[in-house]
């Protein structure tokens, strides 16, 4: 008898026959918030305020990571990049966002285990928009929704459910909680036999954007003036923005605990000490400055933490740096299926079986971010934001290739004098700057670009003005990155090492961004060049 992994046969030896369960929590737009790294951040900031039990117990009886970064800050092609093992540029029109399309060549870590012999499947969202939808875990053919998607829009049902269905706000949240856990009883319920290895991927999408308003406060008991004084010195800190990030963080402890209800039920059929368990975040906050689709920590940095007490010392807390590509050859590794040498990404499997605390592998002392097109420029027919960027312990370095261009997407509407309704730049993400996600939060920095009283213009430009060619941020003094010193003479030689450095792995990676006459991505089929803008219809 033998197992077939990434197409080498595998020996049925005992170890192949013990394979580790692997359960991948993955929610959509989450950045580095969780209230486990209050506790080992020199400044709590938000993460003082709310509460993942869940979250901190993988983290306690694993490894929690501090460094742990996406290689792009937008869905499709951070999944891309997860998914294959290998970062986003090299995954062709797995690269950008509107437009996606998989290729099948490439191979993805569900797929090769499924190969191998475990038992996969997904619920919610695994890699969309792009088509064919969810294609590197099967096109939706692992797919387990029976029980519903309704979790989904949290605050949405549980407050519909509370205001017109009469229903207290446990039972309205317990309906949505039974949604989850019918979700993987039919998983498990599906597995060959009880000795079959499993991996099963939950991503809901409740942390992306909308969320209703208030609901921090009103489902999670989060209070918005908390914050004050809390907040990152790029973001407004005004009663709106305030109540918008609480409701954010809200959406977090809702996956927070949807995470636990997982991990009960591992535990209920003895199956969670034989299991992986992964929990992160796609990238950072929807609808702020510097988060989605930004190279600033904001944008790129996520929560992670490893479970994994067959072989994984707990109650660590690691300092090297992770890129989620490194995550594929991690689960192949752990179950004993061969990695592709087309990954890019690292297996983390010696770190995470390491008796080290703080920086373990000396390899690992950077990760390299970057993007392409994303939402607004796919609706303009206008060229992408092509980034990239090195991140140290000490410094940012970001390379802005087309600096003329507008970072969050053109301005269309005010560049042409319009007024943009507030509502709109609540609800409609193609108000303007449609690289920002809409929110309450745009609304503010857009409403008050002009008022001098409330610092707007300075708001307004760190979130949506142009960008010079190079940015470079010292995080020892200036952890937020809102001072460039790229063109300071004592920075000047720091500048280049880290633009070389830079500069070598791209082109040791085959990015197309700086290969041949570096277009690639700035032609079709990646752009839609001269396509208009429809217009919106009205109701």
């Amino acid at each position: 008898m033998s197992l077939r992994g990434g197409g080498v046969e595998l020996a049925a030896t005992e170890d192949v026959l013990r394979r580790p369960n692997i359960v991948f929590a993955f929610a959509d737009d989450w950045g580095r918030y969780a209230s486990a790294y209050a506790k080992v951040d020199k400044e709590a900031g938000p993460n003082a305020i709310l509460k993942t039990p869940n979250f901190d117990r993988v983290a306690r009886e694993g490894v929690l990571f501090t460094n742990a970064f996406v290689t792009s800050p937008s869905c499709t092609p951070c999944r891309s990049s997860l998914l294959s093992g290998q970062y986003f540029f090299r995954t062709g029109l797995g690269a950008i966002l509107v437009g996606a399309k998989w290729d099948a060549k490439i191979p993805s870590f569900p797929l090769l285990l499924k190969k191998s012999g475990y038992h996969i499947g997904q619920t919610y969202k695994v890699w969309s928009p792009g088509t064919p939808n969810d294609a590197p875990y099967g096109e939706r053919k692992y797919e387990y929704e029976s029980a519903g998607r309704r979790f989904n829009q949290f605050s949405q049902n549980v407050t519909k459910m509370m205001d017109e269905g009469g229903k207290s706000m446990a039972e309205a949240k317990q309906v949505l909680y039974n949604e989850v856990k019918g979700n993987f009883d039919k998983f498990l319920a599906d597995r060959e036999n009880k000795e079959q290895p499993f991996c099963y991927w939950f991503g809901p999408t409740n942390v992306h954007r909308k969320w209703t308003k208030g609901s921090g406060k009103r489902l999670w008991g989060l209070n918005p003036d908390d914050l004050k004084g809390a907040m990152p010195e790029f973001v407004p800190d005004v009663p709106v923005v305030r109540e918008d990030f609480a409701d954010y963080l809200g959406e977090a402890m809702a996956f927070d605990a949807a995470l636990g209800l997982l991990l009960d039920k591992l535990e209920a059929i003895g199956e969670l000490d034989n299991t992986i368990v992964v929990v992160s975040g796609d990238h950072g906050t929807p609808g702020f400055t510097h988060g989605k689709t930004n190279l600033y920590d904001f944008g790129t940095g996520v929560p992670l933490a490893i479970r994994w007490p067959a072989r994984a010392p707990g109650g660590r807390v690691v300092k090297d740096f992770v890129n989620l590509m490194d995550l594929a050859p991690t689960f192949l590794e752990a179950g004993i299926t061969k990695i592709p040498e087309v990954m890019t990404g690292k297996s983390l499997v010696n770190v995470l079986t390491s008796q080290k605390d703080g920086w373990v592998d000396p390899s690992r002392d950077y990760v390299v971010t970057g993007r392409e097109r994303h939402v607004g420029m796919a609706r303009t027919g206008n060229l992408p934001y092509p980034q990239r960027a090195i991140r140290t312990k000490d410094f940012l370095y970001i390379r802005n290739f087309k600096p003329e261009r507008w970072p969050e997407g053109n301005p269309y509407g005010l560049s042409e004098g319009k007024e943009i309704s507030q509502e709109d730049l609540i609800e409609d993400t193609r108000a303007t700057f449609p690289d920002m996600d809409s929110s309450p939060t745009k609304a503010w920095l857009v409403m008050n670009r002009k008022d001098a009283a409330v610092q707007g213009p300075k708001y307004f430009d760190w979130a949506f003005g142009k960008r010079p060619g190079e940015e470079l941020y010292d995080l020892r003094e200036d952890p937020d990155q809102v001072k460039n010193l790229a063109v300071e003479a004592g920075y000047a030689e720091v500048r280049k090492t880290l633009s070389d450095r830079l500069m070598k792995i791209l082109k040791q990676a085959k990015d197309p961004r700086v290969t041949g006459d570096g277009s690639t991505f700035d032609k079709a089929p990646y752009t839609n060049l001269g396509k208009p803008r429809k217009k919106k219809r009205k109701k």
